[in-house]
């Protein structure tokens, strides 16, 4: 089936998840790409100069609202609705932001499919559901097709070469200084600069990520296939939530090692919740993501109510921070999102001045990197992630072609350039060597 779309939580390898949705075949997409827009639907593409976020609005207004008893008794999260990438660089056409850096990648800054249906797996309560907004026909052809499905064994996925940077570590040493003079002169508080991998590759990108998953598990992976190529997400960051009105979204600002022993894991995770410099570098950006909030939200809704909590994952302790909100309707949705993209724990502050820095020495563009992917459901819910940890394949119809994959961290004025250089690493390396044992 054509553009699919696995938001996985992982399980049970990540406790931090419960639900797996997975989609295909939408009924209409969304693409867009250097500011042009385009809507696939009923086999013709159309080129348009509307916003795709109204656009999105419009075509999840088409969709009939779930309202089975199931859906409802079991807080299934998603009913049908838009799912799939919010690329960093569709922050080019929300906010102007010079265009210098080079953009290599075929992946779609936008691409949006409109979904009738999901298989639903929540593995709280060990069952899968087959949600439809199709009619009774089509969905019972749909879930034969789907219990008669037979999984695929035969894919494989081999890198023809070792990953390499676009700079080398002299190169991040300058643009590592380069930072910190903007922050001496006022430019900035933050800024987060990443550094690019790519490799050549043959065979499926799903095998990629399959070995991946085993690798580092996280709570807000997702996996997605476009015509230009695949996303393949290993993040453990939420970026935005709706449930019910309440938003919730949880930035990541702070990273240690996992140690060799249970005594150095104990005293690496020790240091990064004492660190002045970590805790600095995360309270920057929750009152970045409250501005962002306070923009949409109800008045004196938005509130912190855990601030620097330790998450671990199979190679690194994260400093993560909750801030929540409320919203006076579904139809703020959209306008959330869209007015706090990109995320602002992965650009740096404030946010507009940072991501000119980036563009500015960073030498590629991020593309799908540090973008979101999620859903924005019938029912009025929404979850997306930050796009870290994350790798995206240009294409060919050979099955091979090029995989990228980006590293970085948040520079601020006592960071130390060899300890942030070597976080970069610190945070990758995992996926990068699970994909050399492919090799």
């Amino acid at each position: 089936m054509p553009m699919p779309l696995l938001l996985d939580s992982s399980r049970p390898a990540s406790h931090f998840g419960r639900y797996d949705i997975a989609m295909a075949d939408p009924l209409a997409v969304i693409s867009h790409k250097d500011g042009i827009t385009a809507l696939e639907k009923n086999n013709t593409v159309q080129i348009t100069q509307a916003d795709p976020f109204d656009l999105m609005s419009v075509l999840l207004s088409e969709l009939l609202i779930d309202t089975s008893a199931l859906a409802k008794a079991q807080g299934i999260p998603f009913t049908g609705g838009a799912a799939g990438l919010f690329g960093y660089d569709l922050g080019r056409s929300i906010e102007s932001v010079p265009s210098t850096a080079i953009g290599d990648i075929r992946i779609e800054d936008l691409c949006i499919g409109i979904y009738p249906w999901a298989i639903i797996t929540d593995h709280q309560l060990q069952t899968s559901y087959l949600v439809s907004q199709l009619d009774e026909l089509r969905t019972q052809t749909l879930a034969t097709h789907i219990t008669q499905a037979k999984p695929c064994l035969n894919g494989t996925f081999s890198l023809k070469n070792d990953f390499i940077s676009n700079m080398t570590k002299a190169q991040y040493a300058d643009k590592f200084a380069r930072v910190i003079d903007y922050i001496h002169a006022g430019d900035c508080y933050q800024v987060c600069l990443a550094q690019r991998f790519k490799a050549s590759y043959n065979g499926d990108p799903w095998q990629a990520y399959k070995q991946l998953r085993l690798a580092s598990p996280t709570p807000f992976s997702a996996y997605m296939e476009t015509k230009e190529g695949a996303i393949l997400s290993l993040s453990p960051e939420r970026f935005l939530q709706v449930d019910q009105g309440q938003v919730e979204t949880k930035p990541i600002k702070g990273t240690r090692p996992r140690g060799a022993t249970d005594e150095q894991d104990q005293l690496l995770r020790e240091q990064l919740l004492a660190s002045p410099k970590d805790r600095s570098e995360n309270l920057m950006i929750v009152d970045l993501l409250r501005n962002d909030l306070s923009k949409h939200c109800l008045s004196f809704s938005v509130k912190v109510p855990k601030l620097f909590a330790i998450e671990t994952y199979s190679n690194v302790h994260h400093l993560v921070t909750k801030v929540t909100g409320k919203i006076a309707s579904s139809e703020d949705i959209l306008p959330l999102l869209k007015g706090a993209f990109p995320g602002g724990s992965i650009t740096g502050a404030p946010k507009l001045r940072a991501m000119e820095i980036i563009e500015e020495l960073e030498p590629h563009r991020r593309n799908a990197y540090t973008g979101s992917i999620g859903y924005i459901s019938t029912n009025g819910r929404m979850d997306t992630n930050i796009c870290i940890r994350t790798l995206v394949t240009n294409a060919k119809g050979d099955g091979g072609g090029h995989i990228y994959c980006w590293a970085g961290g948040g520079l601020v004025a006592d960071s130390q350039c060899d300890a942030e250089y070597q976080e970069t690493f610190d945070k990758v390396n995992n996926l990068l060597d699970s994909l050399r044992q492919l090799t």
